[in-house]
């Protein structure tokens, strides 16, 4: 009885839990869509535009009330999009009212290109004569690069600033697969097509080390040298500094190197902003964050705009499970509809994908060439455009990297697990009968046979030949040339410049000028797609989704990341276009 009672107890607490957890989930949902009605905000003269940008940061963020209440009780920060700074940051240059840019970005969650693309805007926002002030307690390498282009950079006294030089580390599994009995069967095409290795390998390959020791020097120079002539240094001496380890110097030294302008605290920079906001010292500075700020209306002088043009995003594994990926049906219709729309006078197509299904990566392909017959088509490359990112770029009429984005990785593979060491060991046995020679193929608890293998192999091969012979179409090369530059290798964005597998060094904002040029239009607006969906059914996508990750996270910690791959490549297709690895540049 005693048992009954504690189990009927445990049943109603948790009851009463799932309760008051879905009241605050209604309660936040309830308050964001009270948010709605405020259609626009206006602000008053000398007011500062704050941009937080320690959050996660992607490519394309919409108004989504239900993705801020849910982040607000994950008790995380909700994401910034790109395409919404980089309006925004345009905007304060123009608009009357903004007298400066306060940065908080100490510990921003973005790749280099992605933070690139910030700083130029910011870099841009200078010209206007306004000012942009930082102050962190902690930059990362990444921020401070971010940050460095401000007027004046700030530390709080104690704080740290990481700056160290890049790395980039792999995972290897093969020793734990073979503690629990599986062989990894792989087919690939292309010597550098390394996303492999891991689990064949203990470490990496020379082809693996030599192209990551290429793209990483590229990215590397690229970065020490523009915080060089934002700060007014030399790239050695930026390279020097980095081999000190300013982050456990002290505070002396790191004034001393002419990295930051000082070190205060932030009440001493809010005195400072107020001088230069003619601000009173007892009144509060009139400060507006991002979001709020895409809500202000500043006037550009033009009535009603026809002419458009698409900015398509394709963020994420193609055809992956990730939620927030690209999936091919849903990519190539939101194609098809800007090339069947006639107030659309060109394409931008942003690309930010690791790659993923080959199959899926056709598919857009053909939507993209079929486009670009239609009207000018300009891809702009983010983070990541490589391998199956590569191949639903390379039919557009222009390619954009940047400096620091990872392209390329032209190549194939497909992995399938033979699983027949661990059924061995937990005793269990498979028998069955077939009517054809390959009825049973592909098999998970057997090695492939010899006329199994050939079958693969020549299928990868005829794949990554469809592969170069689509780059080569969309470069205006033969399949040979490409295949040089090719065999899975991963480039930087200057290093893909080079070989020609992209036009122009520049971000989206580029991009959209040259894709105005193209079209031979003077007047347009932006059109984002794929059209965003019904709140009500992307925030219970985005619940299940998000729930999915807080599991995930709350039990592996940063290894779900990992689990994340695995769970991509188990569920989409077998035969994989994709960069060789899952890598996180510090």
């Amino acid at each position: 009885m005693a048992k009954f009672f504690k189990y009927l107890f445990a049943t109603f607490a948790g009851g009463l839990m799932a309760a008051i957890v879905l009241l605050f989930l209604l309660i936040g949902m309830l308050s964001a869509i009270a948010t709605l009605g405020d259609k626009e905000t206006k602000i008053s003269e000398n007011t500062l535009l704050v941009l937080d940008l320690n959050r996660p940061i992607i490519d394309r963020v919409t108004e989504d009330p239900f993705a801020e209440a849910m982040a607000s009780i994950m008790g995380e920060a909700s994401p910034e999009g790109l395409n919404r700074l980089l309006k925004n940051i345009e905007k304060a240059k123009r608009d009357e009212n903004i007298a400066g840019i306060y940065l908080d970005a100490g510990m921003v969650q973005a790749g280099y290109a992605t933070l690139e693309e910030i700083r130029n805007a910011l870099i841009d926002f200078k010209t206007s004569g306004k000012f942009i002030y930082s102050l962190a307690p902690v930059y990362t390498q990444k921020s401070y690069y971010l940050a460095s282009a401000a007027d004046k950079v700030y530390l709080n006294p104690s704080g740290m600033l990481e700056l160290k030089g890049m790395y980039a580390e792999r995972t290897f599994f093969k020793k734990a697969l073979e503690k629990v009995g599986v062989e990894i069967q792989v087919f690939k095409h292309g010597k550098f097509k390394s996303a492999v290795e891991p689990f064949l390998l203990e470490e990496m390959s020379e082809p693996a080390r030599l192209q990551t020791q290429v793209y990483l020097n590229s990215m590397w120079e690229h970065v020490k040298d523009k915080i060089a002539e934002s700060r007014g240094l030399t790239g050695d001496k930026i390279s020097e500094l980095a081999d000190e380890m300013p982050m456990f110097k002290s505070d002396e030294w790191i004034l001393k190197s002419g990295l930051i302008d000082g070190l205060k605290y932030k009440d001493e920079v809010i005195s400072e902003l107020k001088e230069l906001t003619d601000t009173d010292e007892s009144d509060d500075l009139e400060a507006i964050k991002s979001a709020k700020y895409a809500k202000v209306y500043v006037s550009g002088g033009k009535g009603f705009i026809k002419d458009k043009i698409a900015v398509i995003y394709a963020e994420g594994d193609i055809d992956g499970t990730s939620a927030d990926g690209i999936k091919s049906d849903k990519m190539s219709k939101a194609i098809r509809e800007a090339r069947r729309d006639s107030s659309v006078k060109a394409i931008v197509f942003r690309v930010n994908s690791p790659g993923g299904s080959a199959l899926g990566s056709e598919i857009i392909w053909r939507e993209v060439k079929l486009a670009q017959e239609a009207k000018p088509v300009i891809v702009s490359m983010g983070d990541y455009a490589a391998s199956g990112g590569y191949y639903i770029s390379c039919a557009a009429d222009q390619i954009l990297a940047n400096p620091t984005t990872l392209t390329g990785s032209i190549g194939i593979f497909g992995m399938i697990p033979n699983a027949k060491g661990l059924a061995d060991w937990a005793g269990v046995s498979f028998d069955g009968v077939k009517t054809n020679k390959f009825a049973d193929m592909p098999s998970l608890v057997r090695p492939f046979r010899k006329d199994e293998k050939d079958l693969l192999q020549a299928y990868i091969v005829q794949g990554y030949n469809t592969f170069i012979g689509r780059c080569a179409d969309g470069r205006d090369t033969t399949p040979e040339k490409i295949d040089e530059i090719g065999q899975g290798r991963v480039w930087s964005g200057l290093n893909a410049i080079d070989i020609d597998l992209v036009d122009k060094i520049g971000g989206l904002n580029m991009a959209i000028s040259l894709a105005k040029e193209a079209a031979e239009i003077e007047d347009y607006r932006i059109v984002e797609l794929p059209e965003v969906e019904d709140p009500i059914e992307q925030f219970m996508k985005e619940l299940t989704g998000e729930a999915r990750m807080f599991v995930g996270k709350s039990l592996m910690g940063e290894e779900y990341k990992y689990f994340k791959t695995l769970e991509n490549l188990k569920q989409g297709y077998q035969i994989q276009a994709r960069i060789p690895y899952n890598i996180d540049i510090n």
